[in-house]
């Protein structure tokens, strides 16, 4: 590995903490490469270079495919280099082959944090901490000041979802570009309004779990418990709950069941339950 400190590698053992987490503090670039593979030798100088021009704002990790197979199946690898980049634990953006300088510099330009950026991040502590009015306003000044930032336009819908609104959400989601609006992290944000939507609406959950115990055949009762088990980031259970929905009722919801599993994956991103759960599903469905 290239001598610098914005290149590292990873495997399996570190992988979460590294790339998942760390995406969560700037862009993580992941290069899966072998050493046998020249098109690798040759962009790995290219990927150093940018990566030192970030000074910090991009992190690449390099994973051996030849040592950490079992990664390299977990992500879809079938040609190397094939480079994934991370934000929020989720990819939001891969290319394959040694990409000349100028387009790799273009890739990861999309990618980098901006002034904007910034801004929305501030407004999003000042929610976690009541200020509600000033993030907004915070937000407001961050759209006008990068109009075509996607980054902003998720992070206003999230504060207006936060502060129940959620038509205003799902309008600010559909000014997205139809690429961006595609995005993991749009797509779990999405999946996670249908869910706040749907428990919002059902009865509380003991109510619910009551009326499952005396009717194991209550398809409205086991949705909405699902829901508000996402809510409550108590994901396993609410893949049970749907996955027991599609067993007992599959016409309930035109296929509730299977269309809110594939919901929760889009929260659960990369997360080992998914793999577990599509599993599950398949067999159901075969």
């Amino acid at each position: 590995m290239a001598d610098s400190p914005h290149v590292v590698d990873v495997t399996a053992a570190d992988f979460a903490r590294v790339v998942l987490d760390g995406s969560r503090e700037r862009p993580v670039l992941v290069d899966f490469w072998a050493a046998w593979c020249g098109p690798c030798r040759m962009l790995t100088p290219v990927l150093v270079k940018l990566a030192d021009e970030c000074r910090g704002k991009l992190l690449v990790a390099k994973v051996n495919t030849e040592q950490e197979q079992a990664l390299a199946q977990q992500f879809g690898i079938r040609s190397i280099p094939a480079c994934k980049l991370f934000r929020n634990g989720q990819v939001v953006d891969e290319f394959t082959g040694a990409l000349p300088e100028a387009s790799l510099r273009e890739f990861i330009d999309r990618h980098l944090p901006r002034e904007a950026d910034q801004m929305a991040a501030r407004a999003q502590e000042m929610l976690m901490h009541g200020d509600a009015d000033g993030a907004m306003a915070l937000l407001e000044a961050a759209r006008q000041a990068d109009p075509d930032n996607p980054r902003v336009l998720l992070a206003y819908a999230q504060g207006q979802a936060t502060l129940g609104d959620i038509a205003g959400a799902e309008q600010t989601l559909g000014a997205l570009p139809a690429e961006e609006a595609r995005q993991p992290e749009v797509l779990a944000f999405r999946a996670q309004i249908h869910f706040d939507v749907l428990s919002m609406n059902a009865p509380p959950p003991e109510a619910l779990e009551a009326r499952i115990a005396a009717n194991p055949a209550d398809s409205e009762a086991r949705r909405q418990l699902a829901a508000y088990l996402v809510m409550e980031n108590e994901m396993e259970a609410a893949l049970e709950q749907l996955l027991a929905l599609m067993q007992k009722d599959r016409k309930y919801g035109d296929d509730a069941g299977r269309k809110d599993m594939l919901l929760v994956f889009d929260i659960l991103g990369g997360d080992p339950l998914v793999a577990r759960y599509r599993s599950k599903l398949f067999n159901l469905l075969h």
